[in-house]
């Protein structure tokens, strides 16, 4: 076992030019123990040996590839995880954000790795029960597409609703016949979803509001610096990065 570790650890640097080469994704951009560990465990899941291996079945099958975008990707979500943060954007939105707008142009949001969706449309219902008829443009992006297509179907299980109180369940969720819950078309139309990679791609501008709460620790110090001012960067003047 020793010796199959070492040998995937002299193949790290190499791996993560043929992901660059082949998926313009930039490793390096993200802390390498967390990343390491995650892409060791999918090469012995996958019965490879070898970065270099495990790179050419990733070139080579599509659910390999999907696996390890997936897997890569950071997919753990809930509608309004940490409710006290949540209850302080509430007021946020109340009293600043949303007052600032009135009469000038929709209220521009960005859900920034917006994973499964659970947080983007935890702000639709927020915006709707306060602010019901007002029309707003909230963004969603992440990296992977098939986590995107997952979000636009809005389809979740108990657990991803746990936090979501009993009021907004019976307004903008309905049961469906295996049990879960999905998102009602109302809120799936405030939401417009889109491939975005944080590390490199152009970022929009004149948010009134950045929601980005659940990537920021994978990343590199210098990768951080970078993204945050890019954040700063497309906020209107006196917008918020939450």
């Amino acid at each position: 076992m020793a010796l199959e570790v070492r040998t995937i650890n002299d193949n790290y640097e190499k791996f993560k030019k043929d992901i660059y080469d082949y998926l313009n994704i930039d490793l390096n951009s993200y802390k390498e123990r967390q990343m390491k560990r995650r892409i060791d465990s999918l090469i012995f899941k996958n019965g490879c040996s070898s970065y270099s291996e495990y790179f050419s079945k990733i070139k080579g099958n599509k659910s390999s590839l999907d696996q390890f975008m997936g897997y890569f990707t950071i997919n753990v979500s809930e509608f309004f995880r940490n409710p006290a943060q949540w209850e302080v954007l509430e007021n946020l939105l109340i009293s600043e954000i949303v007052p600032k707008n009135q009469g000038i142009s929709a209220v521009k949001i960005w859900s920034a790795a917006c994973s499964t969706g659970e947080e983007p449309y935890s702000i639709a219902m927020l915006l709707d029960k306060n602010f019901p008829g007002k029309r707003f443009e909230i963004i969603a992006t992440d990296i992977d597409n098939e986590i995107l297509e997952s979000a636009k179907l809005g389809i979740y299980d108990e657990k991803s609703v746990k936090n979501v109180k009993d009021e907004f369940k019976r307004k903008y969720l309905n049961r469906t016949d295996g049990g879960k819950y999905q998102v009602i078309d109302k809120i799936k139309k405030m939401v417009s979803f889109r491939n975005h990679d944080l590390i490199k791609d152009f970022y929009g501008r004149n948010y009134d509001l950045i929601v980005c709460r659940n990537v920021m620790i994978y990343f590199t110090e210098e990768a951080k610096l970078a993204i945050y001012k890019k954040f700063c960067s497309s906020l209107k003047s006196g917008g918020y990065l939450f």
